[in-house]
């Protein structure tokens, strides 16, 4: 007897087998056409920025007519599908659905990127960009490494233990999990009596590490937490004082008694002294920025460098994020990655402000840039390559510095005051509504400075919602001299 099926004509089996070798395989028997490049180096990120992925093809082809897609572990993990001549969006994970683009402006070139906004911490890891021809197919990995620093880590007196002071040090929303540690005055380690870490909502990191100072301990110590990603760190110190040692001698118990009481009351009395600073701290910044105001100047935004996905309006007041690309000639002096526009008033010294609505949208650009700056390509919203902005995104204000610096709102703006001292080097931002400053960005500058702005792309894909530059009220000086319109 055999394995094979009496009622097969012999030889059936061998030309079935050969059918799925040829249907499985004949697509790698064909020469290779093409080979799919990354990044040589992982992709850096901050949480709540942008990152932008880019891979091509050589030799160098269109692949306007090809299958690009960008996925995670699995294939079927698709962060981006684009087919048949645009982007697919009903395989795409539900964690990314509003969050990417596929910028194409390279395309019939070979070369694609993928913008992902709003960047979260199960953003981190490795990501794949997969070519498909009519007859070829080829792939590459690269890696997005997500970072940001936590909170100042806060350390507390918990107690006594083994004869000593036990403190505890905490801190929070770090990504990836940082490395705390406890070190002397000499900056020697120390060790530690216990150390843990935990993940919080939304995938950031906390950490608590504890130690038990003798009387025979350094009396003051630091407790440092660092992110090795980012190769940064934040750190708190302490002084204990002796009175904090067990003791049985009973006028020491008392004398640490009164101190503490003496203790809280000078807490009360810097508690006091704190309100009325702010107090203070606050009637100046009013001044400061009332003082702003009588140097407003008109500005208008400048049509040849917006981005093609933004509307302005017809007097040049307002900008939105329109729902298409616009067919627009691609001038040097257009940015073609980066949705923003510039400001057509060029400033080369002086005091200069303006104020724009923002209303209730969502999330949105503001500052000044140099002239100079790259318009092609990904740009980074830093001082050291010529931009001094703050932003909104998901409810959070922070200065686009490196790393972002978040800034306490009590109050949300409706209208944002942006003034720029050129010889002072300083570019300051104010709540327009409840008139307070936001922040100051001290630089040096040189060379010609232009207004920046940005709408934001909400999760639905359109920012309905313009910007808008206002006249500043005439009683604070909207009517700017003739020495405040030089340019």
């Amino acid at each position: 007897m055999t394995g094979k099926d009496p009622a097969s004509p012999p030889g059936s089996v061998l030309p079935g087998y050969l059918m799925i070798f040829l249907v499985l395989w004949a697509p790698r028997l064909v020469p290779a056409q093409f080979t799919v490049t990354g990044p040589e180096r992982p992709i850096a990120a901050t949480l709540g920025g942008e990152a932008v992925l880019s891979c091509h093809l050589s030799p160098r082809m269109s692949a306007e007519s090809m299958e690009v897609r960008w996925f995670r572990s699995r294939f079927s993990a698709v962060v981006h599908l684009y087919r048949d001549g645009q982007d697919q969006f009903g395989e795409q994970m539900p964690e990314y659905r509003g969050r990417t683009e596929l910028l194409k402006h390279n395309i019939a070139d070979g070369k694609v990127s993928l913008r992902i906004r709003d960047v979260r911490p199960s953003d981190n890891g490795q990501y794949t960009c997969f070519f498909q021809s009519k007859v070829f197919y080829e792939e590459a990995s690269l890696e997005l490494l997500v970072a940001d620093l936590g909170s100042v880590p806060d350390i507390a007196v918990e107690g006594h233990q083994d004869g000593g002071v036990r403190l505890v040090c905490r801190s929070s929303g770090w990504f990836p999990k940082p490395q705390a540690e406890w070190r002397d005055q000499q900056g020697q380690r120390l060790p530690s009596a216990s150390e843990s870490s935990s993940q919080e909502a939304g995938g950031l990191f906390g950490t608590e590490i504890a130690i038990v100072l003798t009387e025979r301990s350094s009396r003051k110590v630091s407790c440092r937490v660092r992110n090795p990603r980012l190769n940064q760190e934040r750190e708190s110190a302490v002084s204990i004082a002796e009175l904090f040692f067990p003791r049985a001698n009973p006028w020491k118990v008392a004398l640490s008694v009164i101190l503490a009481l003496l203790a809280g009351l000078i807490a009360l009395a810097s508690y006091c002294f704190w309100r009325q600073n702010q107090a203070k701290g606050k009637l100046q910044a009013e001044l400061r920025w009332r003082c702003a105001q009588f140097c407003a100047v008109d500005v208008t935004l400048d049509p040849d460098t917006a981005h093609p996905e933004l509307v302005l309006s017809e007097d040049g007041k307002s900008v939105r994020h329109g729902d298409t690309r616009q067919d627009l000639p691609d001038t040097p002096e257009r940015f073609d990655m980066c949705p923003c526009v510039l400001g057509a008033e060029g400033f080369t010294g002086g005091r200069r402000y303006w104020e724009v609505e923002v209303g209730d949208k969502t999330g949105w650009t503001l500052g000044v840039c140099r002239e100079s700056v790259r318009r092609k390509g990904q740009v980074a919203l830093i001082p050291e390559d010529g931009y001094w902005t703050m932003w909104l995104r998901d409810g959070e204000y922070k200065a686009c510095t490196w790393p972002l610096t978040p800034l306490p709102v009590n109050v949300r703006p409706s209208r944002v005051g942006v003034f720029l001292d050129y010889e002072a080097g300083e570019v300051s931002f104010y709540n327009v509504t409840d008139r307070c400053h936001l922040f100051t960005f001290t630089s040096t500058f040189s060379g010609t400075l232009r207004p920046y702005f940005s709408p934001y792309l909400n999760t639905w894909g359109i920012s309905a919602v313009p910007l808008t530059i206002c006249p500043v009220p005439a009683q604070a000086g909207g009517d700017p001299s003739p020495a405040n319109k030089e340019g």
